[in-house]
């Protein structure tokens, strides 16, 4: 196996980042990878409260006339989460998150019409300029065949009505995005191939490679493809 990463003189591997993000489209496992790097480096964890949001339902049984009100909940919800952790112990704890505040832009983007567009871009960037960013964020991508096999087997009741069109355009939407992401450093995981959920080498390996240090947008291959 390749060898990566940091050593302190302890010989323990040592991560650079305090706080770290994990994103990617509906299914891709951002959750799950949260919830592992936390456990893994005792750290906090910010997951985004996505059930909460009393209008989800709605929206995914008829965009067009939920969209509004679905984005803006998720606007001001997110901002406050992220307002609990600047005045908490954010630089004195590391910390991990589900969600990147920014990308609440993808979705009003595709969603909203050009006059709920330029209210949403005046809320939102207000809100912004009082959020802490990230010091990694962690992409997964998945391809949307792979995305909507995992959201159908989760089976959770508001994403019945989620449209394999929406997602492929939420999809596209997110590789753009990122595509053009340079405020922190980025890593894009492809996770077609790869299951650090039911896999422990798998996660082991990912994590390794997230704790290696690095600048501007790195693309993760795992250690096993760079040994043929």
């Amino acid at each position: 196996m390749v060898e990566r990463g940091v050593r302190g003189a302890d010989g323990v591997m040592q991560c650079p980042w305090n706080y770290i993000v994990v994103e990617g489209v509906i299914g891709v496992g951002k959750t799950s990878l949260a919830r592992m790097l936390s456990e893994s480096l005792g750290a906090r964890q910010n997951l985004e409260v996505v059930q909460e949001n009393p209008f989800l339902a709605r929206f995914y049984e008829d965009r067009q006339s939920s969209a509004f009100v679905t984005q803006m909940f998720f606007l001001l919800s997110r901002y406050r989460q992220q307002q609990g952790l600047t005045q908490g112990n954010l630089f004195q704890e590391r910390m991990v998150s589900d969600y990147l505040f920014a990308k609440d832009r993808i979705f009003a983007n595709i969603n909203l019409d050009d006059d709920e567009l330029r209210l949403y871009e005046h809320m939102a960037a207000i809100l912004e300029t009082k959020i802490t960013r990230p010091d990694l964020v962690v992409y997964l991508q998945a391809s949307s065949e792979i995305l909507m096999g995992r959201i159908r087997t989760r089976g959770r009741g508001f994403e019945k009505g989620l449209e394999e069109s929406y997602l492929q355009a939420l999809n596209e939407a997110y590789n753009y995005f990122f595509f053009h992401y340079d405020e922190t450093p980025l890593l894009v995981v492809n996770g077609n191939e790869l299951d650090f959920v039911q896999n422990h080498s798998h996660y082991e390996d990912l994590l390794t490679r997230i704790f290696e240090p690095f600048t501007g947008t790195q693309y993760y291959v795992p250690s096993w493809l760079e040994e043929s």
